[in-house]
């Protein structure tokens, strides 16, 4: 039996909602339909993100610079549609460069359905002048307070041959011309990159900018645990299997390391980077993300899930209510275990208790609120690696006794609407019944909690299926002042 113990005495840890500085989508004209707006809204109310991150913002789809005639047409029109969404609701945009105007592009080559234009500009100073007006015209239309408080991210995995057909020397060009224009509007605005896949090019990056004596406010990079971890194109199971068990937070660990002390933003992470992959819609997703998060205490600054939807089109449009796809919300607006993760976690304190203890798949966590606190237990591990039903024991000491006590499951059996799907056949098409009947069984219930408390110490036993995430919230009646 897997036993875990923790003091309350013991002096608390900050315990930062990091993952909620940003979420990630997939690019800009989908932040045009109602509804994304409708998802985004339900996503920063419930689970607490405060900035939204897409490709795509510049690119001809968006109308932000096109050539007419030979003559370059600014229209920063659509581009204000979604900023002035997202300032309605009370969120901000983390603005990713990218990808490059026809106009301005140096050769044809393309990525994605929707062909955004992955090529260096054939003239910086252009580009320099484009990043400029823009800057400019949003300073103007929302006030430089406003601005201030953006994120600006030079491009899009530059390191990947599918995102940038230059080399590592025209990218750090690219940033010297976009940090120079954005810091002629304003120095105080926020600029950084390099926006690498699998945290690459961070101390060249630095060590570039240094040398040329250019600003950098924060580092951004992307990793998922399928990256790297088998030869060739082993399929996303297999990559997963092979991917060491904390990887996610070594790889913060070495790009905390080389930032060198300026805030971290991992702007792109999931279980996996296949947008089709069966375990996004899994209760295994919920699980493996919220072991993830919880080992990243003091690492970054920023750790944004990508993505907050299956609205999202880079191969195509989907239309199977479950495919496998990036979101914590499914196409009708269900949420999938993961979502029901972040939501646990939102409602999480800021204070951590160290918990003692340890097992090969199950982990404990203990986090304070006001006149509560939360027991979080998972019970994880990946593909092709041993696990089973555990019943789990964890005892709290120098504790009062609670009046109340409560457990939250996500797991097979809770919080599973995939299950329910299949259940009723794998409908490609959902009726307004079958979208209400998968919403029932996407909610997380309160059951009551047993336990025993005897002199100051409380003792919790609960099973654990394999793939599964418990939270048990005991409450205390409140100090009388």
């Amino acid at each position: 039996m897997p036993s875990f113990t923790c003091s309350l005495s013991q002096p608390p840890m900050a315990f930062e909602h990091f993952w909620e500085h940003t979420v990630g989508s997939c690019h800009a004209p989908l932040a045009l339909r109602s509804d994304w707006q409708a998802q985004m809204r339900k996503c920063h109310s419930e689970l607490g993100f405060r900035h939204v991150r897409f490709h795509d913002l510049l690119s001809d789809s968006m109308g932000t610079l096109v050539s007419q005639d030979k003559e370059l047409l600014y229209s920063f029109f659509n581009a204000d549609q979604v900023m002035d969404f997202l300032l309605s609701i009370g969120m901000r945009p983390f603005l990713e460069l990218g990808f490059m105007p026809q106009a301005l592009a140096s050769g044809r080559k393309t990525v994605f359905r929707y062909k955004a234009n992955v090529t260096p500009p054939k003239d910086y100073k252009a580009w320099e002048t484009f990043i400029r007006k823009l800057t400019r015209h949003w300073v103007e239309r929302y006030g430089l307070d406003e601005v201030r408080t953006w994120f600006f991210e030079t491009w899009n995995e530059p390191n990947l041959k599918a995102f940038w057909t230059g080399t590592q020397r025209d990218y750090f060009k690219l940033y010297r011309h976009t940090v120079e224009a954005i810091k002629s509007v304003d120095a105080s605005l926020k600029v950084g990159g390099p926006a690498s896949a699998q945290a690459a090019w961070i101390e060249p990056f630095l060590d570039d900018c240094e040398r040329n004596h250019l600003p950098v406010d924060f580092v951004t990079t992307h990793y998922y645990p399928t990256d790297a971890f088998s030869a060739g194109k082993a399929e996303t199971e297999k990559r997963l299997a092979a991917a060491p068990r904390d990887v996610m937070r070594e790889q913060a660990e070495k790009s905390k390391q080389q930032a060198r002390g300026l805030p971290l933003y991992f702007t792109e992470w999931n279980i996996s980077s296949d947008s089709r992959h069966t375990r996004h819609d899994e209760p295994f997703a919920a699980v493996y993300a919220t072991r993830i998060l919880m080992s990243l205490r003091g690492l970054v600054d920023g750790y944004s899930f990508w993505t907050f939807s299956d609205i999202f089109e880079e191969n195509y449009f989907p239309y199977v209510p479950f495919h496998g796809g990036f979101g914590l919300l499914n196409l009708h607006s269900i949420p999938k275990p993961v979502y029901r993760a972040f939501q646990l976690l939102h409602q999480l304190g800021n204070q951590q208790i160290e918990v003692q203890g340890q097992h090969d798949t199950v982990e404990v966590w203990a986090i304070r609120k006001e006149n509560q606190l939360t027991v979080l237990a998972v019970n994880h591990a990946l593909p092709e690696h041993p696990i089973s039903t555990e019943q789990v024991e964890i005892t709290l000491s120098e504790t009062p006794r609670p009046g109340r006590s409560a457990i939250e499951r996500i797991d097979e059996d809770h919080a599973n609407p995939r299950r329910t799907w299949l259940e009723m056949g794998s409908p490609e098409y959902l009726s307004a019944p079958d979208v209400e009947r998968l919403q029932s069984s996407s909610q997380v219930c309160k059951e009551p909690q047993s336990f025993s408390w005897a002199e100051g110490n409380l003792r919790l036993r609960f099973d654990l299926p394999p793939h599964s995430l418990a939270a048990v919230t005991l409450e205390f009646e409140k100090e009388r002042s």
